[in-house]
C-alpha cells in the first residue's frame, strides 16, 4: 500500500534541514545519531508509516543537511528539531532520539513544549553524565566502563564499526557494511564531533525529573558505546520512564534488530 510521501528543507539562520514525512496519523519524530542520517531508520518508516506520520532529518552537518563553517555545534541541535517540529505544524510528538539524537530529543523535552506526547532514547542519555550516578547505578557503570574499553579496541583492531558490534560485523556483514557506508556519506570530522558531544555531557541526573512526559529508554544488551546498565536508574529517575533491553544486540539494535527495536517502540506506543 501506497503512503503520502514528502521531502522538504527547514530554514535555519546558519544551515539547512533536510527531513522527509512519509505516512498519516499520529507524528513519530526519528533523530538519528552519529553513524547515520535520515536513512538510518529505513527499517522502521515502513513498519510504521501506515499508522503513523513518520519523519526523519539529517542533523545538521550531516548530508544531506548543511552545516555553518564552524562545522555543526551540539547546542545548536535542540533549536533544529524545535523548527523542524513548528515548520511541519505537528501536534502530539513523540520524538525518538538515538545516540547522538538524545542530545536533540532531550534538549527539547528540557523546553518542556506543549506538542511533545512522548520520548524514546535508544542506547542514549543525551547531555546526561551518567558518571553522575550514585550507589548502584555507579558501581553498573564502573563495571560496564571496564568491559567496554577492552571491547572496543579489540572491535577496532577487528575493522568493527563500533556502533554497529561484533555480532553485528560477524553474523551479519551485509548490514554491518551498509552501516558503514551510510556513516561515510557524512564528511564531519567524526572525532571532533564525539568530542563536542561528550564535552556538552554537563547536565546531572537530577534533570531528568524535569521530564514529565512518558519515557522509553531502550538499550542494547551487548552495548559497548553507551552504558546500557545504567539505563534503569536514568528511567526511574524520571517521572514517568520505564526500561526494555534488546538481547544480544550492540549500540545499534533499531538496525541490527530491528523487529525487537520495533515491537518495543510500538507496545510503548500503544500504552500512551
Amino acid at each position: 500500500m501506497d503512503v503520502a510521501r514528502e521531502r522538504g528543507w527547514v530554514e535555519r539562520p546558519d544551515c539547512r534541514l533536510y527531513y522527509e514525512r512519509t505516512g498519516s496519523g499520529p507524528a513519530l519524530v526519528f533523530a538519528h545519531g552519529l553513524g547515520g542520517n535520515h536513512l538510518s531508520w529505513w527499517q522502521q518508516v515502513p513498519a510504521l508509516s501506515a499508522h503513523y506520520t513518520c519523519v526523519t532529518y539529517s542533523h545538521r552537518g550531516f548530508a544531506p543537511s548543511t552545516a555553518p563553517e564552524s562545522g555543526p555545534e551540539v547546542a545548536a541541535f535542540g533549536g533544529d528539531l524545535a523548527a523542524l517540529i513548528a515548520h511541519l505544524g505537528l501536534r502530539d510528538v513523540v520524538v525518538i532520539g538515538q545516540s547522538m539524537g538524545g542530545w536533540s530529543a532531550l534538549e527539547y523535552a528540557f523546553t518542556q513544549p506543549p506538542e511533545l506526547r512522548a520520548l524514546v532514547l535508544s542506547a542514549t542519555s543525551g547531555a546526561i553524565d551518567p558518571a553522575g550516578l550514585t550507589g548502584a547505578g555507579a558501581t553498573a557503570f564502573a563495571a560496564w566502563r571496564a568491559v567496554s574499553e577492552a571491547a572496543l579496541a579489540e572491535g577496532q583492531a577487528r575493522g568493527e564499526h563500533p556502533a554497529a558490534g561484533a555480532r553485528m560485523a560477524a553474523e551479519q556483514p551485509a548490514l554491518h557494511f551498509l552501516y558503514r557506508a551510510m556513516d561515510e556519506l557524512s564528511t564531519l570530522d567524526k572525532v571532533q564531533m564525539r568530542h563536542r558531544l561528550f564535552g556538552s555531557r554537563v547536565r546531572p541526573v537530577s534533570d531528568l525529573a524535569a521530564v514529565g512526559v512518558p519515557a522509553l529508554w531502550v538499550t542494547g544488551e551487548k552495548d559497548i558505546v553507551f552504558p546500557s546498565p545504567v539505563a534503569p536508574f536514568l528511567a526511574r529517575a524520571m517521572p514517568r520512564g520505564e526500561h526494555v533491553e534488546i538481547p544480544a544486540v550492540g549500540h545499534s539494535g533499531y538496525f541490527e534488530d530491528a523487529s525487537a527495536f520495533n515491537a518495543a517502540l510500538a507496545g510503548f506506543l500503544r500504552r500512551l
